[in-house]
């Protein structure tokens, strides 16, 4: 069968969205610059799309285009006569590594010196207010569009992209360099590292716009990070905590979709499909986290909260007032609006749904969850359980009219044409 455009064009985007992370990473630790990186990333996916439908997609596409946009950057440095001298070391660097490393594949896969760990730690500079590090960030290593960006933050979409913008810029001015950070600073960039990661998890695991509930390829990336990061900061709880939640949540993704790509709630699972070794990994790194410290963090405590599902062979047998204490320690670590919907959910199962329903009629006039689809959404599997069927369809109607993610709206206007017969 011959080849199309269309054919060249679709290989074209996925080899962009699954290497353009580690082909930004790479040249940022070659340049030292987080926008020329991306610059230079984006001039040789311009090449791709001019030589590629001609030439087809070659067997090694990310070699490819590190090495285009290696060429490009040496080109530009020797373009460039302001800065004469510096280009031209720079220039005989770049020649000097692609004589040295002609697979350049392997050249960007580092374990602890990992480039794409650089450049989360890069990104998640002090110098950069924290919206921005996590904005920029899930940019650089997620791939993510900013309108994807802007739904996890529940802000607007100018925003997000001004976020973006200025912290390159601000990068630059300040001329931040591109390494892992070391001893207490090391520590004290922690925090906003973990809530990059586990981010970029949570828009693989529950896509927030497109056509496919899962993007297992985020997933992955996060969890290789978290991994790195682990061994990189082996006496941090949180850190192993991050690990913990992200493997036990990940252990769940082949039981999260049937054979046409539908969503699968939590309840309706396989669990004969769950990834056991996923399982035992997550609650290792749970144990240690554990051994480490005497006081839970956030990522912990969500962690011990996913392992409740874990251990329970049915839905029936899963401890929710063990749930429901948790996510109050986390309230009180952690209050947000979303951890109280969630908080929600587990007094709901273990108390009875009128409890449940109670929690959450308070939330709904929190600004922040105005259009967040998870509220209705939640409130109409309340009402659906008290038989309240008219008015759980209102609620998943306007659930599927909130989210952007076309499986999810699927799934919520099936719920409320079930809800329409139950009624009946």
């Amino acid at each position: 069968m011959a080849v199309t455009d269309t054919d060249t064009q679709r290989a074209i985007d996925a080899v962009w969205r699954i290497e353009s992370p580690r082909l930004i990473a790479g040249l940022a630790r070659i340049v030292r610059d987080v926008g020329l990186a991306e610059d230079l990333a984006q001039d040789a996916l311009v090449a791709a799309l001019q030589q590629w439908p001609e030439s087809g997609v070659p067997d090694n596409p990310g070699a490819w285009l590190m090495a285009t946009a290696k060429h490009r950057a040496i080109d530009q440095f020797r373009r460039n006569t302001r800065l004469e001298r510096k280009h031209e070391e720079l220039g005989r660097e770049l020649e000097k590594k692609e004589m040295a490393v002609p697979d350049f594949e392997a050249a960007l896969d580092d374990n602890i010196g990992d480039d794409l760990l650089r450049l989360v730690f890069t990104a998640c500079h002090p110098v950069l207010p924290t919206e921005a590090r996590v904005a920029l960030t899930l940019r650089l290593l997620g791939g993510l569009t900013t309108q994807e960006i802007a739904r996890a933050f529940l802000v607007p979409e100018a925003t997000v992209a001004q976020r973006i913008v200025r912290s390159k810029r601000t990068l630059a001015e300040k001329r931040v360099p591109f390494e892992v950070p070391r001893g207490d600073e090391l520590v004290a960039r922690l925090s906003s590292v973990l809530a990059v990661i586990y981010l970029i998890f949570n828009e693989g695991y529950s896509a927030t716009t497109g056509d496919d509930w899962l993007r297992p390829a985020l997933c992955e990336d996060a969890l290789r990070l978290g991994r790195i990061l682990a061994e990189l900061a082996p006496r941090e709880p949180e850190v192993h905590g991050l690990v913990a939640l992200m493997e036990i949540q990940a252990s769940r993704s082949r039981a999260r979709v049937g054979p046409s790509g539908e969503p699968i709630l939590l309840f309706d699972q396989n669990r004969a499909r769950w990834d056991q070794l996923l399982i035992r990994r997550g609650l290792a790194a749970l144990q240690l986290a554990e051994e480490l410290g005497a006081e839970h963090g956030p990522y912990v405590l969500q962690a011990k909260i996913s392992a409740c599902h874990a251990r329970a062979r049915t839905p029936e047998e899963t401890d929710w007032p063990r749930i429901v204490t948790l996510y109050e320690e986390l309230a009180q670590l952690a209050s947000s609006p979303v951890v109280e919907l969630n908080r929600a959910v587990a007094v709901a199962m273990a108390f009875g749904p009128a409890a449940g329903l109670m929690l959450v009629d308070a939330l709904t006039a929190e600004r922040s969850l105005e259009n967040y689809h998870l509220l209705p959404s939640v409130r109409g599997d309340l009402l659906k359980k008290l038989n309240r069927f008219d008015e759980a369809k209102a609620e998943f109607e306007r659930a599927a009219s909130l989210t952007h993610n076309a499986r999810e709206r699927e799934l919520l206007l099936e719920r409320a044409r079930g809800c329409a017969l139950g009624s009946a």
